[in-house]
This record gives C-alpha cells, sequence and structure tokens, in this order.
C-alpha cells in the first residue's frame, strides 16, 4: 500500500474516478528525474540520460542512479536538475527574448533560471523570494547557471505591486501549495498533509494572484502553476480569480507530449504522463500596453570594463558598484530602489583588496582569456580548493575547465596555479 492520505484520495475520487486506482498505483513506481541543460555553451556528455523531456527544450529524463547533482559540470552551471512536470510552467509561459518577466515565488530556481534561457540575454528577469535564507539560496543558483540579466529581490508580492505597478510582460506565481505532487519523490511528505491544507493554502495563494494582477502589463501573460492535485488549490482558485478580474482570461495552449489545454488549464497527472504532477493555468490580460518608462542608464565604469575584458571575453560590461563588488547591471530591469534586493546582477569583479581580482560569477559567464582544461580528478581536487600543477609557461589569471566549462579562477605562477574557488562552494575533503 502507498500510506497516501485517506482524506488526499477521497477528494481526487471526483476528479478520477475509474483512474483511481492506476493513480495510487503509480505511487509504486520510482519518481522521475529530469535535468536541463544550460544553453550557454555546448552541452557536455553527461552518464545516465534517458529520453528527452518533448514539453521541455534542452532537457532530459535522467536516470534514477544518475549522479549529475555531484558533479563538477553541475557546480559550473553546464545544466539544472528540474522535475520534469515543473518543466511545463514555463514552457506555457513561453517568455521571448526582450520580455521584462517576473517569477513571483522563485526559489529554489529551477524555473527562473528556465526563464533566464529563454531569455538569451535580452530583457530582464524579477525573480523574487520573500524568505531571505531562500532567498540567498535562489541567488546562487542564478549565479551558477551564468545568469547576465536578472535581480533577485525579498519581497512580499503586495509590496512588489506596490512599487511596480503594470511592469512586466510575463509573469510565473509558482505559488507555494500543499505539495501533493511531491508525495512519491519525497514519501515523508505524505505525513504532513492534513484536510484543511488545500484550504489554507488556497488562502495564501489567492493573494499572490491579486498581486500579481496588478504587476502585469496590459496584454501581458501571466502562469499560475502548483504541483498539487486537489481542485481548491486549481480550478476552482482559478474561477474565483478570474471572477474578480475581469479584464484576465484563459488562454488554450499545447505543450508536445501532453494534453491539449483547450480551456487554459493542464493537469500532470503521474499515472499517465511521465512527472510527478502539475497544474498550468494560462490567462492574459485585456489591452494594449503603453511604452515601457526605462530607469536611467547606467553609465559604463571605463577602467574597471578594461580590467575585466583583460581576464575575460565579458558578455556584459560593469556598470555599478555593490559594496567592493564591481557587478553589471541589466539596463532592462526595472528600478527597484526602496525594494530589498539580494542582487542586482552578475558579479564581474572584486575589488575588495588593492590589487582587484576577477569574480567567481566572471568566470561562469564569459569565456575566460586564459583557459586550461582538466580531468575529472583534477576538477575535484580544484573544487576542493588545492592547488593544481600547470604549465610553467602559463602565468596569471586563469580558468580550469571540464569540457569546456569553466570552473572559476586560479592564479598561475611557476607551474603552480594558486586556487582561488570561493571557500563557501569548496566540496568536502
Amino acid at each position: 500500500m502507498t500510506g497516501l492520505p485517506s482524506g488526499f484520495l477521497d477528494q481526487l475520487k471526483p476528479l478520477l474516478g475509474d483512474d483511481l486506482e492506476r493513480f495510487i498505483a503509480s505511487f509504486d513506481q520510482p519518481a522521475h528525474r529530469g535535468i536541463r541543460f544550460s544553453t550557454r555553451r555546448v552541452p557536455p556528455a553527461v552518464s545516465g540520460l534517458l529520453s528527452p523531456i518533448p514539453w521541455a527544450g534542452n532537457a532530459w529524463y535522467l536516470a534514477e542512479d544518475a549522479t549529475a547533482g555531484s558533479h563538477p559540470l553541475h557546480d559550473a552551471g553546464a545544466y539544472y536538475l528540474q522535475e520534469p512536470s515543473a518543466m511545463a510552467a514555463v514552457s506555457a509561459l513561453a517568455p521571448q527574448p526582450g520580455d521584462l518577466v517576473l517569477d513571483l515565488c522563485a526559489a529554489p530556481g529551477g524555473k527562473a533560471t528556465q526563464i533566464a534561457d529563454r531569455l538569451k540575454g535580452e530583457g530582464a528577469l524579477v525573480a523574487n523570494e520573500i524568505n531571505p535564507a531562500r532567498a540567498r539560496i535562489l541567488a546562487r543558483n542564478l549565479e551558477r547557471m551564468g545568469i547576465v540579466n536578472a535581480a533577485v529581490t525579498c519581497e512580499s508580492p503586495a509590496r512588489l505591486a506596490q512599487r511596480l505597478p503594470a511592469a512586466f510582460d510575463s509573469i510565473l506565481v509558482d505559488a507555494p501549495c500543499s505539495g501533493e505532487g511531491m508525495f512519491r519523490r519525497e514519501p515523508d511528505t505524505r505525513a504532513q498533509w492534513r484536510m484543511e491544507s488545500p484550504a489554507g493554502c488556497a488562502l495564501r495563494q489567492i493573494e499572490i494572484l491579486r498581486s500579481a494582477a496588478l504587476l502585469l502589463r496590459p496584454g501581458g501573460k501571466l502562469v499560475y502553476s502548483t504541483c498539487t492535485f486537489n481542485e481548491v488549490e486549481n480550478e476552482a482558485l482559478i474561477s474565483g480569480f478570474l471572477d474578480e478580474h475581469p479584464g484576465l482570461k484563459l488562454q488554450p495552449f499545447h505543450l508536445p507530449g501532453l494534453p491539449e489545454a483547450q480551456a487554459g488549464m493542464l493537469r500532470i497527472w503521474p499515472h499517465l504522463h511521465p512527472g510527478e504532477g502539475h497544474f498550468v493555468a494560462l490567462m492574459t490580460l485585456d489591452g494594449d500596453a503603453a511604452p515601457r518608462k526605462m530607469p536611467p542608464p547606467r553609465k559604463c565604469l571605463p577602467e574597471i570594463s578594461a580590467l575585466v575584458a583583460s581576464w575575460a571575453h565579458a558578455p556584459v560590461p560593469a556598470n555599478h558598484i555593490a559594496g567592493r563588488t564591481a557587478i553589471h547591471v541589466s539596463p532592462a530591469l526595472p528600478d527597484l530602489t526602496g525594494l530589498r534586493v539580494i542582487s542586482l546582477g552578475p558579479a564581474l569583479a572584486d575589488l575588495s583588496s588593492p590589487t582587484p581580482k576577477p569574480a567567481h560569477a566572471l568566470a561562469l559567464i564569459s569565456q575566460p582569456r586564459q583557459m586550461i582544461e582538466l580531468i575529472l580528478e583534477d576538477a575535484l581536487r580544484f573544487q576542493q580548493g588545492h592547488p593544481l600543477s600547470v604549465p610553467a609557461a602559463l602565468t596569471s589569471w586563469t580558468a580550469p575547465c571540464l569540457s569546456g566549462w569553466p570552473l572559476g579562477w586560479g592564479k598561475a605562477s611557476g607551474g603552480i596555479m594558486k586556487n582561488h574557488y570561493p571557500k563557501g562552494l569548496r566540496r568536502p575533503l
């Protein structure tokens, strides 16, 4: 027996009917795993790839025993491990290069990095997370994946709506939910479920959606998604929300490999599709947006940008100083003054000592001018903080790489590369 809560199954009987037994039986099968490759460089060879995930670009099912998450290429941002069903929400939103996008409940960053990958460095993403600890994890994942045009905020949705009304072309609300879609992958969550859980979550979800409606530009797109199965947090909640907001309309959509969402709402069931389950609703707001008001452009910092250019072919210039760090702030970002900001963009140079040093993020976003390819054993040693032996002719700042993906920075001199991999990211010895 699966150990699924009886109240949980009772609420699904009207939805599933004769399919209920097949749904229950699916929880005795292994959970599905997925991997989504970054498009910033040539995807590396990864063991354990199965078949492509049809509704998500550059994504594959991953074998149950694959160890991609502990590989140095994961830390280099070559890929993101993400549950296959969860990739459907961003595919439905379909953000385009040049859009200004808000991921309103973004931690830990799977969907945010998926959005950023689709933007291809054009436009900008504001990734928000109300919990400070989770917001910092979100910022680290955006850095790891080499995202150049995203900011991370740590605010309530209501505060964002007050500060940035009608600012965004597209908004994703991957709402905190009762997590019924996690019951197979994380069986311990079954014991935490209560009959009142869906109704309690719905109260929070509707407030988040109300703020999202205020943040959306006329003509913009709003996707609401959950990893839960009940109607209270899904169809019923959307119905009530649309009654309050007649300018928002559900829009039909169709993702490869999944049923057509003719009514603008899609359910992914674990007994019908290879995934853990998800609900996705796509809405658009009536009207035509006025031209966006852009904040004053930030001036390039020429001396720092020239220094950065001596280390790497950087895709973006240094245009802001945050504390003792030179960073790049995307010109497409809205003015975030007055909001709690965790990150405005990638760090390019560390200015904390008399002699500036390249920031770790610079290696991940750029094409370093000096690179040295490592074997796996040496890549692991580098991530543990060890110095490396290198050719004597190699000098100055150099990026150790694995399969062409920079891992960070070292400084070479006299046949030894001093390790500058961030201490907080180092692997245990």
